[in-house]
């Protein structure tokens, strides 16, 4: 259930958990080094995907360190040793492989000519404007305004029950548009159409979903579903 794209000038995947050799819990397409899953076995799995994709090896790939802020790295050449921290990432570079790992929150593709950009966004990144800021980063470097973004599976709210303290924050910051009901009928937290508002703050008016809930979802990691679980990818490089 890999679901690939091409958006302007990048090429697109959003993976699945399906087609790795982890263990349960990660069973079995785990990519996240940072989980508790053997490390041989998640080398392995980003090893199938370089070669599903047609990629580089995956340690040129610029992984990063996930803390749910808003900070972008610009991708250039080959990686450092060690995974920046941050929750965005982009690159003009032809053929440099930029991953966020998510298992509940949205995985995002900024994409414009000559330029992409890959975001991960839970409640605290809309919080914090990562989806916003990313976009800003995309035109500093881009060689047109026009930005086109998609996001991948990530926690619906028909599944996302969420505290009424919190949702009243993100509906002041970000209007009507993140609050959802759960199929329980209790507050609930819209990513997706939090993600959306954000990016229409942006300036970005070209905006897809590939419409997956993780959570109601089998073929993917939901770390609201399953607590201990593995992580599912977003990866985008840019063609020559």
């Amino acid at each position: 259930m890999l679901i690939e794209a091409r958006i302007a000038s990048a090429r697109v995947a959003w993976t699945d958990r399906h087609g790795g050799v982890s263990a349960p819990p990660y069973d079995t397409a785990n990519l996240s080094a940072a989980s508790a899953d053997d490390a041989a076995s998640v080398a392995e799995n980003r090893r199938r995907l370089a070669t599903r994709l047609e990629l580089v090896d995956p340690a040129r790939w610029w992984w990063l360190r996930q803390v749910h802020g808003n900070d972008v790295v610009h991708a250039h050449g080959d990686p450092p040793s060690i995974p920046p921290t941050a929750d965005a990432a982009l690159t003009t570079d032809v053929g440099v492989p930029l991953v966020v790992l998510t298992a509940d929150c949205a995985p995002i593709v900024l994409a414009t000519d000559g330029a992409v950009a890959v975001v991960h966004s839970g409640w605290q990144g809309l919080l914090a404007g990562v989806v916003e800021r990313a976009v800003q980063a995309l035109r500093d470097v881009a060689s047109s305004p026009r930005v086109i973004a998609w996001v991948g599976p990530c926690i619906h709210p028909a599944r996302y029950e969420f505290g009424r303290a919190d949702l009243d924050r993100l509906v002041a910051e970000l209007g009507t548009a993140v609050e959802g009901v759960t199929d329980w009928g209790t507050p609930a937290l819209d990513l997706p159409g939090g993600v959306r508002a954000a990016l229409v703050r942006a300036g970005v008016d070209d905006v897809h979903d590939v419409d997956v809930c993780t959570a109601a979802s089998t073929d993917h990691f939901s770390h609201r579903r399953d607590a201990e679980t593995g992580r599912q990818a977003l990866v985008a490089v840019l063609d020559g």
